[in-house]
């Protein structure tokens, strides 16, 4: 398995539109980071996690030619907005783009993008086959077990995504006690740390290495960084050895 890390920005990218701040201002490419989304590679299957406003260029710069599938873990503008992006894969491979939601994401779809399910489409629409999971039983896309997650983004549930040895959790808040034994013997975990602040609905990166020692995968990257932890060279100094920042473009191979 090969993970590409899309984006690892929060919901505003960094740099942030006229701000000045060093992170926004850094001229080490880390720093420049797209809303968070990954890329995951079995053999030749591809699978999409998120679909934010920045898919067209994460899969301009990432040179991909083919989605197999999307699986999305929330219904946010940043995990979402690029959906009409996808008809470049339906116009070359003749095919409809499965998307994996909780039933509540789906109908958020139907409604955000109403002219994609009308009945008398306008040509050229995307082909978008919404496939709903209940966020208890494993999925399989193209023969791959994916078994979703429970966790908390505030008071919203979301989920997460294991596949193989790899988990996939952003946007998280707390997770549920039941949902711990899901995440035992892991290789690596892509974790959210939104900054060091105290938030609503993110871990600040104190709470994001606490709970990533609990769940001991033996390596864990962060993602969805804010603008206000500062530069990547300044922040990531301080997390223990087996944890690391991600960046924009990162690829690593799990098992």
């Amino acid at each position: 398995m090969k993970v590409r890390l899309l984006g690892t920005g929060t919901s505003q990218g960094v740099p942030v539109i006229g701000c000045e701040c060093d992170a926004c201002l850094s001229s080490d490419p880390r720093d420049k980071r797209l809303r968070t989304s990954c890329l995951i590679s079995i053999g030749d299957i591809r699978i999409n996690i998120d679909i934010g406003p920045d898919f067209r260029q994460q899969m301009l710069e990432s040179g991909g030619k083919e989605i197999h599938a999307v699986i999305v873990t929330h219904e946010h503008n940043d995990h979402i907005a690029g959906l009409d992006d996808v008809r470049p894969f339906n116009f070359k491979y003749q095919k409809d783009m499965p998307v994996y939601c909780l039933p509540r994401v789906a109908d958020f779809i139907r409604n955000r993008f109403n002219y994609i399910f009308e009945k008398k489409q306008y040509p050229g629409v995307p082909q978008v086959v919404l496939r709903e999971m209940d966020g208890n039983t494993p999925i399989k896309i193209e023969g791959i077990e994916i078994i979703p997650i429970h966790i908390m983004h505030g008071l919203l549930p979301i989920l997460g995504f294991r596949i193989g040895k790899f988990a996939y959790l952003t946007d998280v808040f707390k997770i549920p006690d039941s949902e711990f034994k899901k995440l035992e013997d892991l290789d690596v975990l892509v974790l959210s740390a939104l900054r060091h602040q105290q938030h609503y609905s993110h871990l600040t990166v104190a709470e994001a290495i606490e709970l990533s020692q609990k769940i001991g995968a033996k390596k864990t990257y962060f993602t969805h960084f804010s603008h206000l932890l500062g530069p990547q060279t300044t922040f990531e100094a301080d997390f223990p050895e087996n944890i690391f920042a991600g960046y924009d473009g990162l690829e690593f191979e799990v098992g």
